[in-house]
């Protein structure tokens, strides 16, 4: 009997576990990659059948894109940067736009040539963009008139997705020009392989800066053989609410709904009303929300449904945080004939993770779901290193075809979250029922959520302790109905220091993008620590919220 025979024969119906091997594999059906070595993602996305006809639509203007313009658009683009502007296999092209119809002909050009695509947030200061420069090294930028100023000094060649002249730019490229040009005929390109690095997205890291997750080709081939796999997500029509910078927006709405043939409505930056109308006008099946957003859907209920027309609304998937019972039901109440689906996910992982695929399971309260298609999960406990069975805690360690290669240029990040068997160490502390339902418990990362954006504790401590009155600093999540969680100071001063909350705050909020923002400080004789010296934040959190 063959080893992977006599492993399915050991594995638990039920919870998915293979005691053989402390185990969990997916209950879905398997996953179906390509064998082509040599094939990159833009290649197999256009080459899945479907019936689709429009492929994008700006919820602001109207305007659409077809998939027949798409393809076209990417043709052209592509044979513009490699002939013109001269992008070749493993160069970096550095994206910084808000959401738009053309950045998915951005993504999908640079990808066919086997270049490299980072992102940044739009949001994010000057000073922030160029350190993520300094460590990526693009050799081009594609970004938009109003954001192009941010670049002004990174010395970087620029592609402008509009008209206008920017003092200290170099503008190669105007992109409606390119998608309009015709290819010139010439298409010898360098063979990309399913092994190439495709991504270079930035992931917030715990213990500094940022680190550039390495995703390949095939990495991403996965997660669209996974998402074409997916039959009940065929044919709807998605409204689009989340950056397309981030791994969920760029590989879902970017990317894997051109390879299932549906249409995706791009809201700019989100707005709740303007969501709303969008549902309304463009008769949406599926949103895709953080769990603040849905809190506020059930606050404002009663206003929402007297002024929009949400049904067509079938689906909302939501991912960042588990959904409470409470939430869950209350959303269900509220809006009894839309399902709502969790999931799980990092960027590390390219969508390989758990999810909610039935009302059924969405019944599983608290829990993020079911195992994706070919992933395999091990929950480790931490201070052993043991590996644990069915209904017991540790750290969730997954395994996929879609798990990204490691950081870019940091060898010593890599080997602490992925080991040399390939298992990506999640950071996140989990258990899987009896029923192979996935349930979050903690996070041993010490990132904070606010509004689905992640906000390392450490780049703000980096900061804090910089200011000349401040000793010591300690920054924890805080809870908030709206926003999920937003980052709170705990501050040593000097003893003399008559340094005040609004002084902190406004010493942070001119050095980070908005959403990394300290929105409360409390002062504190010293910030409470381990033997090591590790910031005790459990002590903090319990700290701050005792009183609420």
């Amino acid at each position: 009997m063959a080893d992977s025979e006599r492993t399915s024969s050991l594995i638990d119906s039920r919870s998915g576990f293979c005691k053989s091997n402390s185990t969990f594999y997916s209950k879905r059906n398997p996953l179906n990659l390509p064998p082509n070595p040599s094939l990159d993602v833009t290649t197999f996305i256009f080459s899945q059948p479907h019936r689709g006809t429009t492929a994008f639509i700006d919820a602001a203007t109207g305007h659409r894109m077809s998939f027949s313009d798409l393809w076209r658009a990417v043709d052209r683009v592509t044979d513009c940067l490699h002939h013109e502007i001269g992008i070749r296999k493993g160069d970096v092209v550095l994206i910084l736009s808000p959401n738009s119809i053309y950045i998915p002909v951005v993504y999908l050009s640079v990808m066919s040539l086997g270049a490299v695509v980072t992102t940044a947030n739009p949001l994010n200061t000057a000073g922030e963009i160029s350190r993520q420069i300094a460590d990526s090294k693009p050799t081009v930028a594609f970004t938009t008139p109003d954001l192009a100023p941010k670049l002004a000094d990174s010395g970087i060649s620029i592609v402008l997705d509009g008209a206008g002249s920017i003092p200290g730019v170099r503008v190669v490229g105007i992109l409606s020009e390119m998608m309009n040009k015709k290819p010139s005929g010439r298409r010898v390109r360098e063979r990309v392989n399913q092994v190439d690095t495709a991504m270079l997205l930035y992931s917030s890291g715990t213990t500094g800066p940022s680190k550039g997750v390495i995703s390949s080709h095939g990495n991403l081939t996965a997660y669209m053989a996974r998402m074409v796999a997916r039959k009940s997500m065929q044919g709807q029509i998605f409204l689009c609410t989340v950056p397309m910078f981030h791994t969920f927006g760029l590989l879902t709405f970017a990317m894997g709904t051109v390879a299932l043939g549906s249409t995706v409505v791009i809201l700019r930056r989100f707005e709740l009303h303007e969501m709303m109308e969008a549902v309304e006008k463009y008769r949406a099946t599926v949103l895709a929300l953080a769990p603040p957003v849905i809190v506020a859907m059930i606050n404002r209920a009663d206003l929402i449904k007297a002024k929009y027309d949400l049904s067509s609304l079938r689906t909302v998937r939501c991912g960042g945080a588990p959904l409470s019972k409470e939430v869950t039901e209350g959303f269900l109440e509220k809006y009894p004939t839309v399902d709502i689906c969790s999931g799980y996910a990092l960027t590390e992982s390219n969508g390989g993770g758990a999810s909610v695929e039935s009302v059924e399971e969405s019944r599983r309260y608290g829990s993020v779901g079911l195992l994706s298609s070919g992933v395999e999960a091990r929950i480790v406990d931490q201070d052993t290193g043991r590996v644990m069975g069915v209904n017991q805690t540790g750290e969730l360690w997954l395994k996929s075809p879609s798990i990204a290669k490691g950081y870019f240029r940091n060898e010593e990040a890599t080997k602490e979250t992925f080991n040399v068997e390939g298992w990506l160490k999640t950071g996140d502390l989990c258990y899987i029922d009896d029923n192979g339902f996935l349930f979050v418990v903690d996070r041993l990362k010490e990132l904070i959520k606010y509004k689905g954006y992640q906000v390392a504790p450490a780049e703000l401590e980096a900061l804090l302790i910089t200011h000349p009155d401040i000793l010591d600093a300690a920054v924890i999540p805080f809870p908030d109905k709206e926003a999920g969680q937003y980052p709170m100071a705990y501050v040593a001063r000097k003893r003399e220091s008559k340094l005040s909350e609004k002084q902190v705050i406004d010493f942070i909020s001119k050095q980070v993008a908005p959403y990394k923002k300290i929105r409360k400080v409390a002062f504190i004789n010293s910030i409470p620590k381990t033997a090591s010296g590790k910031t005790l934040r459990k002590d903090l959190i319990k700290l701050a919220t005792s009183k609420l």
